[in-house]
C-alpha cells in the first residue's frame, strides 16, 4: 500500500519550509510602552518596522484613553531601544477614519516610495486603506483599497494588507483579511498594477481558518511577505476559539502567489510573558514588523494590545 505524506511534511521534505523553527524574545521587557495622558496613553502596539539606512524605523499604532488610534513613529539603531516622536505621523482625518482612527500599519518599500497599508475605522466600518510617502514621515492618502461588505466573498470588514515588495507575473500581490459568509477572519489575495486599484485573484479565501488548530478563529496576515528560494513566505497571526493569538507561517508558490504550497501546523510564537497575557486584549502576540539582516530575521509584535515586543530567529 502506498503511503502519502501530509502536505506540511511533504513540503518540508521538498525544502518548502521557513528558514527558522521558532522566535526568541530579545528581552523580557517591552521595547515600547504607553506613556503620558495623550495620544499614547492607553496603548502602543502592532508595529510595522522597516530598515532605513542604518536605522530601524517603527510605525506603530497608538491609542488614547478615548479609544482613538493614530500612527506613531520611532527610530532605533539596534532594533531594541526606540525613541518615539512626540507627535503622530498619521491621525484620523478622512471620513472613513473619523472618530475611530488609523490602525495596524504594515509598511513596504517599492522602488523609491514607501507604502503603508492600515485599517481606517470610523466607529461603524473598518476598511483596508493605503498611503504613500518618500520619507516615512509625511503620508499621502490613496484611499480605501478593499471596501467593507464588498468583494467576491467578503461580507464584512477588511483589514491587514500585506504587500509583496516586487512584481510577480507583472503584478503586485497583497494578502488581506476579510469575512466570509460562513466563517469570518480569513485571508484573501489580490493583485494590482498601480498599488491603488486591486482585483481579487480568487472567489474564496486563500488561507482559511482550521478547526482544532491555533488558527481556528482567525487567520490574519502579519508583516509584508518575503520572497525566498522556497517560495513566498508570509508570517501570519492566528487566533483560536478562546481568542489566544499565536504566530504561524504559510508559503505560496513563487510563480503563483495565489497557490499555497505549505503551512505551519504548530505556531512559531505564543504569549508567555505577563505583559503579553494581560492588557487591553489579553493573551495576544501579534507580529507586524519583519526585517531580514545577515544571519537573522528580526520581528516586532504587539502584545495584549498595549505594548510592543521584539523577537529574533537566527
Amino acid at each position: 500500500m502506498r503511503r502519502f505524506l501530509p502536505l506540511f511534511l511533504l513540503a518540508i521534505a521538498q525544502g518548502q519550509s521557513p528558514p527558522f523553527t521558532h522566535l526568541e524574545r530579545v528581552s523580557d521587557e517591552p521595547v515600547l510602552a504607553p506613556q503620558g495622558d495623550g495620544w499614547q496613553a492607553a496603548g502602543v502596539f502592532n508595529p510595522a518596522v522597516i530598515r532605513d539606512g542604518s536605522r530601524y524605523v517603527m510605525l506603530f499604532r497608538a491609542q488614547d484613553k478615548a479609544g482613538v488610534s493614530r500612527i506613531g513613529y520611532a527610530v532605533s539603531r539596534d532594533g531594541r531601544r526606540f525613541d518615539a516622536r512626540l507627535d503622530p505621523v498619521l491621525s484620523p482625518e478622512a471620513p472613513y477614519e473619523a472618530n475611530g482612527g488609523v490602525e495596524d500599519p504594515r509598511v513596504v518599500k517599492i522602488e523609491h516610495l514607501y507604502y503603508l497599508t492600515y485599517t481606517g475605522y470610523n466607529k461603524k466600518d473598518a476598511q483596508l486603506c493605503i498611503a504613500r510617502s518618500r520619507d516615512l514621515l509625511h503620508w499621502d492618502r490613496m484611499g480605501v483599497i478593499m471596501p467593507a461588505y464588498k468583494g467576491l466573498w467578503n461580507v464584512g470588514w477588511t483589514k491587514s494588507g500585506a504587500i509583496l515588495d516586487r512584481r510577480v507575473n507583472g503584478k503586485y500581490w497583497m494578502y488581506f483579511m476579510a469575512d466570509a459568509k460562513d466563517r469570518p477572519g480569513q485571508m484573501g489575495v489580490a493583485w494590482s498594477t498601480d498599488l491603488q486599484h486591486w482585483t481579487e485573484a480568487l472567489d474564496h479565501p486563500v488561507v482559511t481558518t482550521r478547526e482544532g488548530k491555533f488558527d481556528s478563529r482567525v487567520a490574519e496576515p502579519g508583516p509584508p511577505p518575503v520572497m525566498t528560494p522556497q517560495g513566498i513566505l508570509l508570517i501570519y497571526n492566528g487566533a483560536d476559539n478562546q481568542l489566544v493569538y499565536r504566530t504561524g507561517w504559510v508559503m505560496f508558490d513563487r510563480d503563483d502567489p495565489a497557490k499555497v504550497i505549505a503551512r505551519s501546523d504548530e505556531p512559531l510564537f505564543e504569549p508567555k510573558l505577563d505583559w503579553e497575557k494581560k492588557g487591553q486584549v489579553p493573551n495576544v502576540v501579534f507580529v507586524e514588523g519583519l526585517v531580514r539582516t545577515r544571519g537573522e530575521w528580526r520581528f516586532w509584535y504587539g502584545a495584549a494590545d498595549q505594548y510592543v515586543g521584539a523577537a529574533v530567529a537566527r
